[in-house]
């Protein structure tokens, strides 16, 4: 044998799952549902995808969706396009909106964005839970109360505090005939009833010693500077609109507004409850996310309502600038890191547009992305983003119908400054 025969080495030999390794998402397997058409996959397969249809065959065991991806590389395109395509699907679409950015989606699905401010004479009724069993409203109301109380002073309530606001929510519901409001339930801490009081042992005094901090902080919503806008019941045909979209621009600035989003989700939350019986599936998106995330008090409040996602036939949409907002909602180990990080595990679906390399340490925790995976996410393109659902991932390029243009233009009023301008 010649010494080339010799030193010639065997052929290289590998599994298919080292080749996919090695080259990730060049033949990756539709997910197998055919709506809601998002665009193409880099293999050049149409990609669809919906969290109903997607948690029914059983790809992902809950419809949540978690988007990331700084400013202009297209992640509010894709939110208002697959918000928009799953409302011709029949669903049903509600925003919370802090920035005030999604008056267009409103306007193509046939509403007005509800704006909220101070004493504008707009509300909603975050204490309004119908189409749910007494004891799911009750419990529901609570959590959201405490929520509130535990974010407006910035502490835990002590065991007496809690019992107050009980007891102030109980005598609300037993001595009214419509929905409780946080005015009433302000002025029964303030004032309460003997008879509660005598329910929990104590004298009026006593509970109103109890109850005084919390009712003080709450009053803040009611006749303070942040009333008018959940202090009453909702204003007029608001409950019976389709789609729903609070616009809390005016108040995008206030060191309440964590407490004041979760309010408004609060009443999106009950508006689009029920499931495929009782108002058909719906999609909550709450734009902004990390203004929530860091209160660690509406943040369990948040991912409370994340877990209750399939029980009322809902996928809830948290939207963020970058994988980094969700650690920094706290110190590492602390409970707003490890709630950010639990509202991230119960988002089956998570789309991450380009993200520089310094986040990537971040994501690869959270995603569960392999190193080759990872290493695309720095060079992804204008609306181009990773799809991670279940356990599946897809390099997704997002693609926009004509008519859809002026609706996701967010750079549209910087434009028109600039044309009047010259």
């Amino acid at each position: 044998m010649s010494l080339l025969g010799r030193l010639k080495l065997p052929a290289h030999e590998a599994t298919t799952a080292q080749v996919g390794a090695a080259y990730p998402f060049a033949a990756s397997a539709p997910l197998g549902v055919d709506r809601v058409l998002v665009g193409r996959d880099l293999a050049g397969n149409a990609f669809c995808h919906d969290p109903f249809e997607l948690y029914r065959a059983g790809i992902v065991t809950n419809p949540n969706i978690t988007v990331i991806g700084q400013i202009g590389r297209g992640k509010s395109a894709l939110v208002k396009s697959y918000l928009l395509r799953e409302a011709a699907f029949g669903r049903r679409v509600a925003v919370l909106d802090p920035k005030g950015e999604y008056g267009p989606l409103a306007r193509a699905l046939g509403t007005e964005p509800i704006r909220l401010a101070p004493r504008q004479g707009t509300r909603v009724n975050p204490l309004e839970w119908s189409g749910l069993s007494a004891e799911e409203a009750r419990l529901g109301r609570l959590a959201l109360l405490g929520a509130l109380a535990e974010a407006s002073g910035h502490r835990h309530l002590s065991p007496g505090e809690r019992l107050a606001l009980e007891l102030a929510l109980d005598e609300v519901v037993r001595g009214g005939s419509g929905q409780p409001t946080l005015g009433q339930v302000v002025a029964a801490l303030l004032a309460p009833a003997a008879a509660g009081a005598a329910r929990a042992g104590l004298s009026e005094r006593e509970l109103a010693a109890e109850g005084r901090e919390v009712g003080l902080e709450l009053r803040r919503l009611v006749v303070g500077d942040l009333a008018g806008m959940f202090d009453g019941e909702t204003s007029g045909d608001l409950p019976s609109r389709r789609h729903l979209v609070v616009d809390l621009s005016e108040v995008y600035h206030s060191e309440a507004l964590p407490a004041l989003m979760v309010c408004a989700s609060s009443w999106l939350a009950a508006m689009t409850a029920g499931g495929p019986d009782n108002g058909g599936q719906s999609l909550l998106v709450v734009d902004e996310a990390w203004a929530v995330l860091s209160e660690v008090a509406v943040a369990r409040y948040l991912r409370s309502s994340w877990k209750l996602a399939r029980a009322r036939g809902r996928a809830n949409v948290a939207v963020c600038h970058r994988a980094s907002d969700l650690e920094a909602a706290g110190p590492r180990g602390s409970e707003e890191a490890r709630l950010a990080a639990g509202l991230l595990a119960d988002s089956e679906t998570v789309v991450c547009y380009a993200q520089p390399a310094s986040e990537l340490p971040v994501l690869a925790g959270l995603l569960g992305c392999s190193p080759g995976e990872l290493a695309y996410l720095p060079r992804l393109g204008k609306g181009v983003a990773l799809w991670r659902v279940g356990t599946k991932r897809y390099l997704v390029e997002h693609l926009l119908a004509p008519s859809e243009m002026d609706l996701v233009d967010t750079d549209a009023r910087l434009r028109t400054t600039d044309d009047a301008t010259g």
